[in-house]
Parts: C-alpha cells; structure tokens; sequence
C-alpha cells in the first residue's frame, strides 16, 4: 500500500483504536486528560486546508479528535473550513510564525501574534498555540516567549514547551516520512532524540508504526504530527507532495549541515579564545 494516503491514515486510526489508545487534543492533554494509552493528534495546516477538512472528517469518523493549527498566511487560513473543523469536535489552534513575518522584530512579532490570535478566535474557542518552522528562516518565532508570556494571552500551552517527552514519544512527518528529525530544522525534541533512537523508537514508513502498534512495541504515551498536505489519495496530487518534499528535503540537510559548520567554527573559536587566554595568564605568571 502506497504511503501518506487516506486509506493508509485511517488505518492508522484504527489501529490506534483497537490498540486501545485513547485520541487527545493537546488542550485536553494540557488540562491533565491522561488515559492508560493515549496518542494527541496534532496536524500542522500549512497548505491546502481542503485536506485538513479531509483528515478532520475522517478522524469524526474514526471516533479520534484532534489539534488542528493554522498559519496566518491565505495558503493556511481558511475561515469557512476553520469553521468546520472546530463544529467537527476538534481542536483549532495558532500555527504562528510572528518573528519571521515580522523579521526578527520582537515587539512587532508580539503585536503580530496577539492581533492574529484576536482573528482567530473570532472564528473558533483558541487554547494552544505551536510554532511553524519557517525552515529558511533565521528567526524562530519560539524566541518571542524569552520576553513574553503567551499565558498572558489567554493560552493554555505549547508543544515544545508543555509537553513531558520523557514521557511522551513524539513523530512526526517532518519531510514526508516518520523519521524526518533527520532533515528537520526545528521540528524535532533534540533532548529526547538519541534516547529515542537507542530505543529503537525510530519509524520510517506509516506501515512501520502500525506493526509497531500491533507488536506492542511503541510506548503508551504518543504524539503524532502530520502535515495534511501531504496526505492525498488521488495520483496526481500525491506524486507531486512526493516530488516537491525530496527536492525540500535536499535543500533542508544542506542548511543543516551549513548550520552544523557554523556551530563547530564557532566552538572553535571559542575554544582558540580561551586557549589564548590561558596562554596569556601562563606568560603571565611565569614573568
């Protein structure tokens, strides 16, 4: 069976359902909803907000709820299928990007966010937000809560910040595959992510964490990322996802591996500068 399709997702699904996992919200896992087995469903609209409607009417059917996040951008926001997706009984929350749109900027991102967040709501009840990559970008909009306090707003939690991954393993599809850490910029938990592959917890294919789920061998406690974009059963649109991720994917792990250099000049650097420093302390006390 071809991967990232509807069919493939609902089998996913029901999977998970005869495997006894329970389908959170992230704001129902915020506000200390912990079944024995659960998975938080979070989809990241970044394009084509006609496939998340898919994906929201699917899951309805499949008995799972979920976290459905979408950009400020026209791409992403689609005020009738926001509609529809929160009537649906799912979660809709701020897929916000505030210091890129706002270059680096951090008292226009703040305004940026908060009048975005005010538009949402207009549309449907906002308790969480999550940040969008912007993998070419050099700002992550993550930074605008060093000086401020999304609490302040109104809002309950963000996935990189209130979610125990000691605790909860996270996947996501990250590069039109299930092990895509491995080309991600910012989407990917770096403190938890050797742990995980040591323990083998490293999926690459859909079909790979159903056998899992049918092993028992994936843990209680999941998060599950996708990008509904990517998610298409028609030929045509499916092979051109496939296409244009690989070539995304080549230019991702070029600017990782440029980012990986400029990180190693500069622990070099530094390392140059306090080995001048000893020197000098050395030349120093021997005078």
């Amino acid at each position: 069976m071809m991967d990232f399709t509807l069919k493939e997702y609902r089998l996913l699904l029901k999977t998970l359902r005869a495997r006894g996992y329970a389908g959170l919200t992230f704001a129902e896992y915020v506000k200390g909803e912990r079944p024995e087995r659960y998975v938080i469903l979070r989809h990241d609209v970044d394009l084509l907000p006609a496939n998340s409607l898919a994906v929201a009417r699917l899951e309805k059917e499949e008995g799972m709820k979920a976290s459905y996040y979408f950009r400020a951008v026209p791409e992403s926001w689609d005020e009738d299928i926001i509609k529809k997706i929160a009537a649906l009984g799912h979660e809709v929350g701020y897929h916000y990007e505030s210091l890129t749109t706002c270059k680096g900027d951090m008292a226009d991102a703040y305004r940026d966010f908060a009048a975005n967040l005010t538009r949402l709501r207009a549309l449907a009840p906002v308790e969480t937000i999550c940040m969008h990559g912007s993998p070419r970008s050099p700002w992550d909009s993550r930074d605008i809560w060093k000086s401020h306090s999304y609490r302040d707003l109104g809002i309950l939690g963000e996935p990189y910040f209130d979610i125990d991954f000691a605790d909860v393993l996270y996947l996501t599809d990250t590069g039109r595959r299930w092990d895509g850490f491995k080309v991600s910029m910012r989407d990917r938990i770096p403190a938890h992510q050797d742990r995980w592959c040591a323990q083998g917890l490293v999926y690459h294919s859909t079909g790979d964490i159903i056998a899992a789920l049918q092993a028992s061998t994936i843990p209680q406690h999941l998060m599950l990322t996708t990008h509904p974009q990517r998610w298409a059963d028609k030929p045509l649109p499916w092979l051109k996802e496939l296409v244009l991720q690989n070539a995304k994917n080549v230019v991702k792990r070029e600017i990782l591996r440029f980012a990986q250099d400029d990180k190693r000049d500069a622990q070099d650097d530094k390392r140059d500068a306090q080995n001048d420093k000893r020197g000098a302390q050395n030349d120093k006390d021997k005078v």
